[in-house]
This record gives C-alpha cells, sequence and structure tokens, in this order.
C-alpha cells in the first residue's frame, strides 16, 4: 500500500520482481535452488553436530567453521525462503520493516563471515609460523573474542544501511524492486531524493571489508608460504600446506563468487538483469551449500567422525 506525496511515494511495503524474464521457468529453478537450500542447512547442521559431539575437535579451527557455519544458515535461510515463495505461490510482497531487516541480516553476516576467514587466516598462521605458542594464543577465549569481534564489527558496518533508509529516504519513485531480495543498492536506487550519503557508505564498507580483509589474508598466507618453504623436506611442507587446503578453498568459494556479482554490477551494463539476480543468489547461497563439503571432504577428524557415524547408524546395535 503506499500514501502519496506529489511524485514520489511513502511505502509500507515493496514488490519484490523475482528474477525478471524468467518467470515461466519458476517452477524449474525452484528444483535447483530449494535442492541446494536443503543441502546447506542439513550440511551445517551436521557440521554443528559433529563438531559439538567430537571432543577431539573442540579446536580454535573447529570453533571457527562452526561459527561459518552458523553464519552460513543465516545468510541462506534470510533469502532463500521469500525466492522459493515467489518461485512457488507468487509472494513478491515484503513489508517495509521486513525488508530492512532482510537487508541488514544479508549484509551484516557476510560482514561477520568475512571478518572469520580473517581470524581463521590468523589461527593457521600462528599455528604453522609458531606451533609452540598456539594453543596459548589461541585459547577457547580468544576464539570466542575473535568470533564476538567480527559479529560486532558486522553491526557497527552494517547496521547504519537500514538505518539511513528509514531515517533518509522516506520516499520511493515504485514500489517496485527489481531483485529477489531487498539488496541495498536496489532498494536506494529507486529512492526518491539525495542518495549521495548511502552510495558512498556502502561504496565505503564494501572497500573496507572485502578489499582489506582479502589484503589482510593474503599477507598471512604469505607469510605463511614463506615459513613452509623453509621446512626440510617435501613431504613436510605438503603435510602442513594440507592444513591449509580447507580453508583456502573456503576463502575461494566466498570471494570470488561476490567479486564476480560486483563486477558484473559494477560494469556489466550489457548483461540481462536475470543474470546480475541469479549471480547476486548464487553468491549468497554457494558459500554455504560448499563449505560444508570443503571440510568433509578435505578435514580428517571430520571426515572420520562422519564415516563413523554413518557406520554406526548402517549397523545399529
Amino acid at each position: 500500500m503506499f500514501v502519496s506525496n506529489n511524485a514520489c511515494l511513502v511505502p509500507t511495503s515493496f514488490w519484490l520482481t523475482g528474477i525478471p524474464g524468467l518467470e515461466s521457468m519458476y517452477i524449474w529453478l525452484s528444483i535447483p535452488f530449494s535442492s541446494m537450500y536443503l543441502v546447506a542447512v542439513v550440511g551445517n547442521v551436521i557440521i554443528l553436530a559433529v563438531v559439538k559431539v567430537e571432543r577431539s575437535l573442540h579446536q580454535p579451527m573447529y570453533f571457527f567453521l562452526c561459527m561459518l557455519a552458523v553464519i552460513d544458515l543465516v545468510l541462506s535461510t534470510s533469502t532463500m525462503p521469500k525466492l522459493l515463495a515467489i518461485f512457488w505461490f507468487g509472494a513478491h510482497r515484503i513489508d517495509l520493516d521486513a525488508c530492512l531487516a532482510q537487508m541488514f541480516f544479508i549484509h551484516c553476516f557476510a560482514t561477520v563471515e568475512s571478518g572469520i576467514f580473517l581470524a581463521m587466516a590468523f589461527d593457521r598462521y600462528v599455528a604453522i609460523c609458531d606451533p609452540l605458542h598456539h594453543t596459548l594464543v589461541l585459547t577457547h577465549t580468544v576464539v570466542s573474542r575473535l568470533g564476538l569481534a567480527a559479529l560486532l564489527r558486522g553491526v557497527l558496518y552494517i547496521g547504519p544501511l537500514p538505518l539511513m533508509i528509514h531515517l533518509r529516504l522516506s520516499l520511493y519513485r515504485t514500489q517496485i524492486i527489481a531483485h529477489s531480495y531487498c539488496e541495498h543498492m536496489a532498494v536506494v536506487t529507486v529512492a526518491c531524493g539525495d542518495t549521495t550519503v548511502n552510495d558512498f557508505y556502502g561504496m565505503g564498507i564494501g572497500f573496507l571489508v572485502l578489499i582489506l580483509d582479502s589484503l589482510a589474508i593474503t599477507a598471512s598466507y604469505v607469510m605463511i608460504f614463506r615459513a613452509v618453504m623453509g621446512l626440510a623436506t617435501p613431504e613436510a611442507k605438503l603435510k602442513t600446506l594440507g592444513t591449509c587446503s580447507s580453508h583456502i578453498c573456503a576463502i575461494l568459494v566466498f570471494y570470488i563468487p561476490i567479486a564476480v556479482s560486483s563486477l558484473t554490477h559494477r560494469f556489466g551494463h550489457h548483461v540481462p538483469p536475470h543474470i546480475h539476480i541469479l549471480l547476486a543468489n548464487f553468491y549468497l547461497l554457494i558459500p554455504p551449500v560448499l563449505n560444508p563439503v570443503v571440510y568433509a571432504v578435505r578435514t580428517r577428524k571430520i571426515r572420520e567422525r562422519l564415516l563413523y557415524i554413518l557406520k554406526a547408524g548402517a549397523h545399529p546395535k
């Protein structure tokens, strides 16, 4: 419903377009999206359960992995139920408050996830470059504080986004948002008035989170590789690098889809809108789907515990 104010309007709700141009394929699109969402939920819940049950996994690396699992559950659940509701029931409408809440959760927890990857890079750096002091530096208290710091950073960085929209941008040209979820720039684009502050704040946060975090992670791995190259035998080098492989894969799974989506959004002016929206959904869904798979396949302790549980279930007493 709209309240008119000359050429602009005061919305009480928005209309999410979904994926324009692919309306005839919504039922078919719902199959891979619902399947991936199910895999993401089940996979991350299994990771949480395995780490909780297996006391040998009560180590910093696996605590950070649990934080990632919770973040991935929040990210995927912030977008997929609404997208599936659009596919299945044509539920395009979203209340203004729900839209701002969705925006906050999506951008906040993407920021928190980047912070957790940074903390994990620090954990790997200490474990490889100063192994004798790893357990002294990365205590349970320190791990908890790093996780809390990542969460607080996400809240402090992203909290102003919906707040500025609520306080500064109350008038809109249309209630139609050309997206499947309430992405910040998609909402700001349809607003009346001066959006310069919102634009620059959004770009500044993107720079602080993606660029600076990725540079810090890269710097930590440069020091890790230098330490590894100083090891005596090729076997020792491979074994040490193997402890980082899961983390490196998870980082690539997280940052590459975001980079591709951002570059396409900024420079792909001739790319069809449905491609932009599909990429935006994939970058929120691919990490929650692949992170549990990567860690289950690449981490021996998790793999062994999963196999034990599966065997116990297959051969009950």
